[in-house]
C-alpha cells in the first residue's frame, strides 16, 4: 500500500476541484439530492436501494461509487487523506446512514462495500471528526422521524 501524502500540494487541490466540478454535472446532482434524502431506518433499507427495480437504485449506485472512488484517492496516496476528507462531507454523511447496516450489505452484495470510506475515516482525523459529526446528525434524524 503506497504510503499517505503528508501535506496536500496543488495535485490534491486540482483533484478536489475535479471532483467537485464532476459533482455539478445535471444527473449527478439529481442522484445526489435523491440520496441525501435517503435516511434508513434498517438494513433492509439500504437493501431495497441495491435491487435494480427500486426506482433510487441509479442514484445509489451513482453516488455510493463515485464517493468510494474518490476515496479510493487516499487509500491508494493519490491524495491527502484530510484535504481530501475536509472537501468530502457528502461522502462521509452517505457512510455515516449506511455504517450501521455495513455488515449485512456487505453480506449480501459485496464484502468490498464502502471499503474505501471505512478506510478513510480510520486512517484521517479530518475524516474521523467529520463522520462523528455525521452519525450523531444522522442519529438526531432518525430520532425526529
Amino acid at each position: 500500500m503506497p504510503t499517505n501524502k503528508l501535506a496536500p500540494d496543488h495535485h490534491d487541490a486540482e483533484l478536489v476541484l475535479k471532483l467537485y466540478d464532476l459533482r455539478r454535472e445535471t444527473i449527478m446532482r439529481q442522484s445526489r439530492d435523491a440520496i441525501a434524502k435517503f435516511l434508513p431506518r434498517g438494513a433492509e433499507d439500504v437493501l431495497a436501494l441495491t435491487k435494480p427495480e427500486h426506482p433510487q437504485n441509479a442514484a445509489w449506485r451513482q453516488v455510493s461509487s463515485y464517493f468510494e472512488m474518490a476515496f479510493s484517492f487516499a487509500r491508494h496516496g493519490i491524495a491527502n487523506p484530510d484535504f481530501l476528507a475536509e472537501n468530502s462531507g457528502e461522502g462521509l454523511f452517505l457512510f455515516a446512514k449506511v455504517q450501521p447496516h455495513l455488515a449485512q450489505l456487505r453480506a449480501a452484495t459485496s464484502p468490498l462495500a464502502f471499503q474505501n470510506a471505512e478506510w478513510l475515516v480510520a486512517n484521517s482525523a479530518s475524516a474521523k471528526q467529520r463522520f462523528d459529526i455525521f452519525r450523531k446528525r444522522v442519529a438526531g434524524m432518525l430520532a425526529q422521524q
